[in-house]
């Protein structure tokens, strides 16, 4: 099957704010609307308390762009854009951002006045050898930029093209510090369909809904509905073709901290990057699924990709995120399964950094699970999860990975038995299960916070729950 791409954008509205869907807690900062400004406050000793908030948006904003001048002091907003980026020699064309078109004047002068002028704006200087930039998506460079100026090469008719060398967050954010959540806009998502049977649909705040069961959707939720065949035992019958069906929906928010206020400046304090949100699913397995051999066979059904732009004070931050959602059946090919469960719950997963004690994990989830319906035939065991394996990280390069499967789990015990008078009988037991699996690692690309580099992947450290959704007895 030809796989085909649908990017699902919507023009004019903001790309990550989600006004409706206010996230902010204790600590941290709620999503700010569209072309809010982040107004650094200054904290008791003297650092700067960055806002995070949704990055403007709208056709007629320029790419945003910070940069700290020659590598010394605060970041600041530049009116400068990328023009083009080669990542293979690191050049990059750096050109004034067009400006905004401003509004034109509601009702003509009084008699005897002109209009005014437009108060001109200042040109912003060209870079220099050891500035720091931070630039969102832009030519040549679909995940952001974050570099440092090596060489300025010269002037051609597109900018000013220069040399750079990667740097880190350390060396632009300084010693200010950075705390907030910001919810992904389900409509930045691409979605790329893996099979037949998948569809994607998700709510805005703004009242915009799309898809069969946009209506449905809580505001800020994203959903992608299943129905396909998995493989089935070759001695089934027909009545008994294993299949899954059924949906996975979610509200991801992106989570990042920094804190570069280390004492005596030597270096960062603290630091997070991770993923957190609701989720719930409604699935069935059913029919006799085929006997695995080896591993348990995963099926991808979905990919999904954004790279949200968060505005840390002046500085835009790319974040990139990637979701598999996939189908795993594990099986014997003896057992015929028809089970149905809802599953409702929250995860948190991400990588946590403080100033001599490294990078840590974290990984959080609560879940409660509602059986709908369940009955089980013949001996043995099947077990099929409807799950997503994520990724986070800044400007293309992964920092976290994480499995989140929920699974349904089913097994039958049959047993014989004959008398010394010639009677026999037969007795079995099932029962069927509920759970989920939640796994991960930290990456060592975690470095771009300006943290020494992870030698080693450090695992997530695993969480796994089981719990009974029906069981019973038959004698015969």
């Amino acid at each position: 099957m030809r796989m085909l791409t649908r990017r699902l954008l919507l023009p004019g509205l903001t790309a990550l704010a989600l006004a409706g869907t206010g996230c902010s807690s204790p600590g941290h900062s709620a999503a700010a609307g569209p072309g809010s400004a982040a107004t650094p406050a200054a904290t008791s000793d003297g650092t700067q308390q960055l806002d995070v908030n949704a990055a403007p948006q709208g056709s007629a904003a320029p790419t945003p762009l910070a940069r700290t001048r020659t590598g010394k002091g605060q970041p600041e907003k530049s009116s400068l854009k990328v023009a083009s980026y080669d990542k293979a020699s690191g050049r990059a064309v750096i050109a004034t951002a067009p400006e905004a078109p401003t509004a034109k004047p509601s009702h003509s002068p009084a008699p005897g006045k002109t209009a005014g002028k437009p108060t001109a704006k200042p040109v912003d200087k060209p870079v220099e050898v050891g500035d720091i930039i931070a630039s969102a998506p832009a030519p040549g460079a679909p995940n952001g930029l974050l570099a440092k100026v090596t060489e300025v090469v010269g002037k051609n008719d597109r900018g000013t093209e220069v040399k750079t060398a990667s740097t880190t967050l350390a060396s632009v954010l300084k010693d200010d510090k950075a705390d907030g959540k910001v919810p992904v806009d389900p409509a930045s998502v691409s979605v790329v369909p893996l099979m037949k049977g998948v569809t994607f649909s998700y709510a805005k705040s703004q009242g915009v809904r799309f898809g069969p069961q946009g209506a449905k959707l809580p505001l800020g939720n994203l959903r992608l509905d299943v129905n396909a065949a998995v493989d089935t035992a070759k001695d089934a019958p027909a009545s008994a073709g294993a299949s899954v069906s059924g949906f996975v929906q979610l509200a991801p928010q992106v989570e990042f901290s920094y804190d570069g206020s280390k004492d005596g400046g030597l270096g960062l304090s603290s630091a997070f990057l991770g993923m957190s949100g609701d989720w719930s699913s409604q699935w069935a397995l059913k029919g006799r699924a085929a006997a695995s051999t080896g591993a348990p066979k995963r099926i991808p059904f979905a990919k999904l990709h954004s790279a949200p732009v968060i505005q840390v004070g002046p500085v835009p931050v790319v974040v990139n995120l990637d979701l598999t959602c996939y189908v795993q059946v594990e099986a014997d090919g003896h057992v015929t399964l028809d089970v149905q469960q809802d599953v409702k719950g929250d995860f948190r997963v991400g990588g946590s950094y403080a100033a001599g004690k490294g990078w840590s994990p974290v990984s959080t989830s609560a879940v409660h699970s509602t059986p709908v319906n369940a009955s089980v035939s013949a001996a043995g065991q099947v077990k099929g999860a409807l799950g997503a394996e994520a990724s986070v990280g800044l400007y293309g390069a992964v920092g976290v990975t994480a499995d989140f499967a929920p699974y349904l789990r089913g097994e039958v015990d049959a047993k014989a038995n004959a008398s010394s008078d010639g009677k026999a009988s037969a007795s079995a037991s099932w029962a069927v299960y509920g759970g989920f699996d939640l796994s991960g690692r930290l990456n060592l690309q975690l470095s771009l916070f300006g943290t020494p580099v992870i030698e080693h992947h450090i695992p997530l450290g695993a969480l796994h729950r089981e719990w009974s959704l029906a069981k019973g007895h038959a004698e015969r």
